[in-house]
């Protein structure tokens, strides 16, 4: 015993020693990651671990696996088949075509996929089957490790009553909400449950008396027709919170930590889109309270693994316990970041049922690092409905310092209507948090994915905005800030004058380029290269007439009676434009070009289309006719690729203004589809159980 115990104290001081200088270490070993996978040859986990998921989760999980010399068994659906995730592993195995359901939620299959491989133990990721307690069960039946907690954690926190009652009972901090009688004096949520999952929440004021019974009614009767439990959770509304969690580690020798907090605010549909840690908020004494509640509940329920306890946080820094996951968070890697573990390696240690190496004072918090959530959507409609493509070009911008991307798809990826729009999380780390800021602005700018809409110009507005950057924000931080929906970015009198040289520039370049041919000019006799231009640039229905000067690979441009100097190496066949405007570094991407003049470049995160035109062509297309812009009242489009999962109409019928049409689902998402006015339904061009692409016709109407 005593031999054990030095050993574990001198591993203990070891691993202390190598967080001290693990970051800058890292940092200059690897752009990619941004934590330290210590391996013991000595002790011995597991052979062979199957891993329940599909993309970049499935690639993070293989990716410590094979740091611990352990063969990795990946599973797929049959659209799947040449995912990253299924080369990276050293056996991979079908589980059934593409519908989740019929795959990665498919127990039977993946169990005779861990009996025909010989996997020991099974890593669920989050998503899917991370949190099913059946499934936790049927592994234990055949003697086959679990790498989560037990199955009694996952359906204690799995129920949101039973978890609040437990987090009460542990001391933790729980939003004041119904314990018996049906009798509150302040504004309430009444939230729909079933086991896990939340339908919707209703909000209610206390002015709202006459309202009350009724709504309760209805919610229950929906509750009950909707998961056959008809039980609500009713409590305290929280107004304008912060919603921010702590990660806990737990072994199965009673030991527990808390590895700090992350703020998960920025979110859309209550789905996060930017994390951080720390958090700018808490204060130590408040991080400190909060992480001892969080380790009070894991114990309490005898946690064994990685977990996150979330957390409501008003203004007053008084703070709710939310609910416990009991998985690892899609999240992780910004704690990774500030700790120096990989939360991996911890948990298959925890699973094989080896102690903590660490106590909570040998938990840092070491610099900063920041998480946006790259995803295959489009901002411009409520914040992010997915897109569906494939990655034409797909360039990851981890030739910057301190960046890291953990991703499961390549160029030439599909990305299909049956799972989550993920492309990637994106994080970067900085001793500070401006410095971390900095570096993501600088990262977004680098990230070349074409072939699908992402959402890289809504995380660049974020990350960018005053408010974000003084860190005065909650979870209404979209609704607030962009009321009538996301519009991308909105030019300065500068930043047009910035664009509008550089398009300029470009253009002059991209016909400069066209006279030569391996760097002679094509005719001999033509006269010698010209230096000014004169150009007419339009950009967002305004019109710029610009002189245009070279010098070497300098462009002075005037533009409206101010001079820009744009400077850069001007390679028209790299996806990056690094150019310096004025003296100031930017990333530019040209998206597209043609011999017409048309231009979209991508500046400051946000896509612009500029036309530049000389000066006699500027003139003749003045007397062109213009496009008659498609009547939309008439028609309704899908917003989004998708399957059609109901439709509510038919020809001859009349509907109202808001009336709902159709039903459109994709990514687990469903969007149901409204009439723009009044009018008699003229033909339905679609019907239930249909795949729709973006911009098809669904209905018409007279």
């Amino acid at each position: 015993m005593a031999a054990y115990m030095i050993t574990s104290t001198l591993r203990r001081v070891l691993l202390v020693a190598k967080h001290a200088s693990f970051q800058s270490r890292c940092c200059v070993a690897s752009s990619r990651v941004q934590y330290s996978t210590v391996y013991d040859s000595n002790e011995k986990t597991f052979d062979k671990i199957l891993i329940a998921n599909r993309g970049e989760i499935a690639c993070r999980v293989m990716k410590t696996c094979k740091k611990m010399g352990i063969k990795t068994v990946a599973v797929h659906s049959d659209v799947d088949a040449s995912a990253v995730h299924v080369k990276m592993a050293d056996e991979a195995v079908c589980v059934g075509p593409a519908p989740t359901n019929k795959s990665y939620l498919n127990m039977d299959a993946i169990m005779d996929a861990i009996r025909k491989t010989g996997s020991q133990a099974v890593h669920p990721g989050y998503g899917f089957l991370s949190e099913n307690k059946e499934f936790a069960k049927r592994l234990a039946a055949e003697d086959v490790v679990f790498i989560g907690p037990d199955t009694h954690a996952i359906h204690a926190m799995g129920d949101k009553i039973e978890s609040k009652l437990l987090a009460k009972a542990a001391n933790v901090n729980v939003i004041p909400g119904f314990d018996g009688v049906v009798e509150v004096s302040y504004t309430v949520n009444m939230v729909v449950l079933a086991t896990t999952f939340c339908k919707f929440m209703i909000v209610l004021a206390t002015n709202q008396t006459g309202s009350t019974f009724n709504s309760f009614r209805l919610s229950s009767q929906e509750a009950a027709s909707s998961f056959g439990d008809d039980r609500l959770l009713i409590e305290k509304f929280v107004d304008n919170p912060r919603h921010i969690e702590i990660q806990v580690l737990a072994d199965k020798h009673g030991n527990a930590l808390w590895l700090n907090e992350r703020e998960c605010s920025i979110q859309r549909r209550n789905q996060k889109v930017v994390e951080e840690a720390p958090s700018t908020f808490l204060d130590p004494e408040t991080r400190r309270a909060m992480g001892e509640q969080a380790v009070q509940l894991a114990k309490a329920v005898q946690y064994s693994s990685a977990g996150t306890v979330e957390f409501l946080v008003d203004s007053n820094k008084n703070f709710y316990f939310l609910e416990m996951n009991t998985r690892l968070q899609v999240e992780h890697p910004i704690t990774e970041c500030i700790t120096g573990l990989d939360l991996v390696q911890q948990m298959i240690r925890v699973a094989k049922g080896f102690p903590l190496l660490h106590k909570q004072e040998d938990i840092p918090i070491n610099g900063w690092a920041i998480e946006s959530r790259v995803y295959a959507e489009d901002p411009y409609k409520s914040f992010g409905l997915p897109s569906i493509g494939r990655l034409s070009q797909y360039q990851e911008p981890i030739h910057l310092p301190k960046v890291r991307v953990d991703s499961g798809i390549q160029e030439g990826s599909d990305i299909s209507i049956y799972y989550d729009p993920m492309i990637s999380k994106l994080v970067t780390y900085g001793a500070t948090r401006a410095e971390a800021l900095q570096r993501m602005e600088a990262a977004l700018d680098n990230y070349v994915i074409r072939g699908v809409t992402h959402n890289i110009p809504l995380l660049r507005e974020i990350i960018t905005h005053p408010r974000f950057i003084s860190g005065d924000i909650t979870t209404n931080f979209l609704p607030e800030e962009y009321p009538e929906g996301f519009k991308g970015h909105q030019l300065t009198s500068e930043g047009r004058r910035e664009l509008v040289a550089t398009a300029a520039a470009l253009y002059v370049s991209a016909q400069l380029r066209s006279q030569r041919f391996l760097g002679n000019l094509r005719v001999s006799t033509t006269p010698q290269e010209q230096r000014q231009w004169e150009l007419c640039v339009e950009l967002e229905k305004g019109s710029h007439t610009v002189a245009v000067s070279r010098s070497g690979s300098t462009f002075t441009v005037e533009v409206d009676g101010v001079t820009v100097e744009v400077s850069g190496e001007w390679n028209l066949a790299s996806a990056l434009l690094p150019v310096t405007i004025n003296r100031t570094p930017r990333v530019l991407q040209c998206l597209s070009r043609d011999a017409g003049g048309d231009i979209t470049l991508q500046y400051l995160g946000t896509q612009f289309k500029v036309r530049v035109l000389s000066q006699l062509v500027s003139t003749l297309s003045a007397h062109m006719p213009e496009k008659v812009p498609e009547d939309t009242s008439s028609i309704l489009r899908s917003p989004m690729p998708g399957s059609v999962v109901a439709v509510s109409v038919k020809p001859g019928d009349v509907v109202a203004e808001g009336q709902e049409i159709c039903v459109i689902e994709a990514m687990k998402m469903q969007n149901s589809l409204i009439a723009a006015k009044a009018a008699k339904v003229k033909s339905v061009h679609c019907k239930a159980g249909e795949t729709v692409g973006e911009g098809d016709l669904l209905v018409q109407l007279e």
